[in-house]
């Protein structure tokens, strides 16, 4: 973790609005001077719902990132509690209910994963907590009393989220109701031990959050602060982490670094400069200089490329983001004689993958059909006489037999149907 980062005139509230990651925020100025003043505690929240975040949550991840390299405090909160109830922004139904020994699996797993992204080693610049911890101790009665005098039904009805799900076909019940004073306390509770005085979040979490802020200046008559990010959605109109229906996780057990890199590789070229922005802890004028030559030549893929390596390296690490976009290069290059054999062992988890031995090589033609590349041997035949195929980046001629071309490592061959149907196949004697 470094502390040597460049920041838009050496201002980190500066630099984020340059970044176009301020949406709302209370008073900005009073933000700005608190940040600049010294080290404050900032959070950001996140439900344990599952045994990984994904790439929706990455934003508020690489959020804690940028305040810790500036020297400040970074918070990381799972809501165990919360989880056990759900939060309404952004649902049309309730979420399924959590017990605890779902959740503690759930926050444990999770805790890795921002370990990789966040310095939790010292407590003094990071943290993980869990809502858990001072919630379930609260009687209701107590609750009522500490929390709900201090925030009225009018408040929480204007609430967008809520409105949405009043008037939606499941409507909410008052378990989700209450989730913002939960969260209301979560920040206030933060505030009073962890010196926390900025929370942050998505813009579909505002309302949320506002309700901390005010139950704060209430209780403890002092300003604290919030702001929330700008709602990234995918090309589908999804909120970002969703892609074809599922969800792109950080876990590299659930979505390996290979699919999270192509996975930011097919951010469109209009979103690889705020993608770059937003993810990339690159400074601003450099990210400005990768957009404009990107811009001006981006069939070279240029952004796409940065953006991928950027992201992988910060999820996964520079080891695993070199072999990913190795993979990728074996896949896609002409060429792929030089690559490594982790590369090829990296795709044979990515791709059709099928062992054979030597002796199964004599019919070039089977081959074919049994990796899928063809539907039938004469389909096949068809299919090398139109030049179709190439075995390790050269052309398959009808005069070629798959059992005399050299294999890459002594045991490779990567076939290929095109440009988009692979097949790789391991070789064993």
């Amino acid at each position: 973790m470094t502390l040597d980062v460049q920041l838009v005139d050496g201002d980190l509230i500066a630099d984020l609005e340059a970044r176009g990651l301020i949406h709302d925020s209370t008073d900005r100025e009073h933000l700005r001077a608190q940040v600049a003043d010294g080290p404050v505690g900032v959070y950001y929240g996140c439900d344990p719902t599952a045994d990984s975040l994904h790439v929706g949550n990455l934003i508020g991840l690489v959020m804690l990132r940028r305040f810790q390299d500036a020297g400040h405090k970074a918070i990381g909160l799972t809501g165990g509690a919360t989880g056990m109830i759900g939060d309404p922004s952004g649902k049309s139904e309730e979420r399924n209910l959590l017990d605890d020994e779902v959740l503690d699996h759930n926050v444990a797993c999770i805790k890795e994963q921002l370990g990789r992204i966040v310095d939790l080693t010292d407590p003094k610049r990071g943290v993980l907590v869990d809502n858990r911890d001072w919630t379930q101790p609260i009687s209701i009665l107590e609750f009522l009393r500490d929390v709900g005098k201090h925030v009225t039904v009018n408040q929480m009805l204007a609430r967008e989220s809520v409105k949405v799900r009043i008037n939606s076909e499941h409507g909410i019940s008052f378990t989700e109701f209450s989730y913002m004073l939960l969260q209301a306390n979560d920040y206030l509770w933060l505030h009073d031990n962890e010196d926390c005085v900025i929370q942050i979040g998505g813009s579909d979490q505002w309302g949320n959050i506002i309700s901390g802020v005010d139950l704060i200046r209430r209780k403890r008559q002092t300003p604290v602060h919030a702001f929330c990010w700008p709602l990234m959605t995918a090309a589908d109109g999804t909120k970002l982490g969703k892609t074809a229906g599922a969800r792109v996780w950080l876990d590299p057990a659930k979505t390996s670094p290979y699919v999270l890199r192509q996975h930011m590789m097919q951010t469109a070229d209009a979103d690889v400069r705020q993608q770059l922005l937003t993810f990339s802890l690159r400074p601003v004028a450099e990210i400005e200089q990768i957009a404009a030559a990107h811009s001006e030549e981006p069939f070279k893929r240029l952004g796409q490329r940065t953006l991928a390596d950027d992201v992988v390296t910060l999820v996964h690490g520079a080891d695993a983001a070199a072999g990913a976009s190795e993979a990728a290069d074996v896949l896609f290059a002409k060429d792929p004689t030089g690559a490594s054999r982790a590369a090829f062992e990296i795709l044979a988890s990515e791709i059709p993958y099928t062992e054979m031995n030597a002796a199964e090589l004599d019919d070039t033609l089977d081959v074919l059909v049994a990796t899928d590349l063809a539907k039938s041997k004469g389909d096949a035949r068809r299919t090398v006489e139109e030049n179709a195929y190439s075995v390790n980046g050269v052309k398959l001629t009808a005069k070629d037999q798959l059992s005399d071309l050299k294999r890459l490592h002594g045991e490779f061959l990567l076939l290929r149907r095109g440009k988009k149907l692979h097949h790789l196949v391991k070789i064993f004697s």
